[in-house]
C-alpha cells in the first residue's frame, strides 16, 4: 500500500512535501505512459522552436497554455485510468467508456495545441521560407 504518513511537520514543510508528491506523480506518468513521453518530446521540440523563432510574450503565453492544457489532460487521463483499473479490474462497459472519454479529452487538448501551434509557428516558418 502506498499510504502517506500523517503530517507532523509545520505547515511550511507539509506544503513543500506536496511538491514532492506532485513530482512523483509526474515521474510515474512519464514512466508508465507512452503518450506522456511523446508529449514530453513535443514539449521540448516546441520550446526549442519557440526560442529559435523568437516568440513574442503573447505567443509564449499561448504556447505555454497549450502545453499546460495537454499535460493537465494527460495527467487526469492517467489518474482516471488508474482509478478505473482499481475499482474495475475486469472489463466493464462503463469502465471502458470512462477510459475512452478520458483519452478523448487528451485528444481534444492535443488537437487544440496543434491548432495553436500552427497559428503561432506558421507565420514564423513562412517567413523563414521566404
Amino acid at each position: 500500500m502506498n499510504a502517506r504518513p500523517p503530517a507532523t511537520k509545520p505547515a511550511e514543510w507539509r506544503f513543500i512535501r506536496t511538491f514532492g508528491f506532485a513530482c512523483r506523480g509526474v515521474a510515474i506518468m512519464l514512466r508508465t505512459q507512452v503518450n506522456a513521453r511523446i508529449h514530453l518530446g513535443f514539449t521540448v521540440s516546441v520550446l526549442v522552436a519557440g526560442f529559435v523563432c523568437h516568440l513574442t510574450r503573447a505567443e509564449w503565453c499561448a504556447v505555454a497554455g497549450a502545453i499546460g492544457l495537454v499535460w493537465t489532460a494527460e495527467g487526469l487521463n492517467t489518474a482516471i485510468e488508474a482509478v478505473v483499473d482499481l475499482v474495475s479490474p475486469d472489463y466493464h462497459v462503463l469502465a471502458g467508456r470512462a477510459k475512452d472519454v478520458a483519452a478523448g479529452a487528451v485528444l481534444c487538448a492535443a488537437v487544440a495545441a496543434v491548432v495553436i501551434g500552427l497559428l503561432i509557428f506558421g507565420p514564423h516558418l513562412l517567413a523563414l521560407l521566404q
